[in-house]
């Protein structure tokens, strides 16, 4: 058995969308190395840092990465295998990208309560927290607006409960 605790640099950006490990970015691992019998047993813990924007108020924003795997590399045999040792090394970067990429948020947000944009102008919500959201009517329901909830009010087109 063999612990290892790497520091290397992502050679490319990983992920897409909002956010992403970019090209660069230090990615530390501490791996642990077994030999079993069927193979090398492989455990990771890998800590990195995503970057991006948020996607509801579009703001920049960075977010912590930890990933935790374990997988088992094959020695060379009958069967076919992505995951082979080969004379005496394993290949990780495939896996740590992989991980990396699918603990990352599809949906980010800089704060779990972010209000995100105002519709009409733009503006963050989140830097005018006194201001009140103007409510619009959307112009296809103007033609019930003359109509009340309010059975005790006066409608004379409306037809009364005796007349139904």
């Amino acid at each position: 058995m063999q612990e290892r605790d790497l520091t290397v640099d992502a050679s490319e950006t990983w992920g897409a969308g909002l956010i992403a490990v970019t090209a660069g970015t230090p990615v530390h691992e501490h791996l642990r190395l077994e030999s079993v019998h069927e193979g090398i047993l492989v455990t990771a813990e890998i800590e990195t840092v995503a970057t991006g924007e948020c996607g509801r108020c579009l703001i920049d924003i960075s977010q912590s990465v930890q990933v935790e795997f374990q997988e088992l590399f094959a020695y060379s045999g009958e069967e076919a295998s992505d995951l082979e040792v080969h004379n005496d090394h394993v290949d990780l970067e495939s896996l740590i990208r992989d991980a990396v990429v699918l603990s990352l948020p599809f949906q980010p947000v800089c704060r779990p309560d972010c209000p995100g944009l105002d519709p009409e102008t733009g503006e963050r919500l989140a830097d005018n927290p006194d201001r009140k959201p103007q409510e619009h009517l959307d112009p296809r329901w103007s033609a019930l607006a003359g109509f009340s909830q309010d059975p005790s009010s006066d409608n004379s087109d409306a037809p009364s409960k005796e007349e139904r």
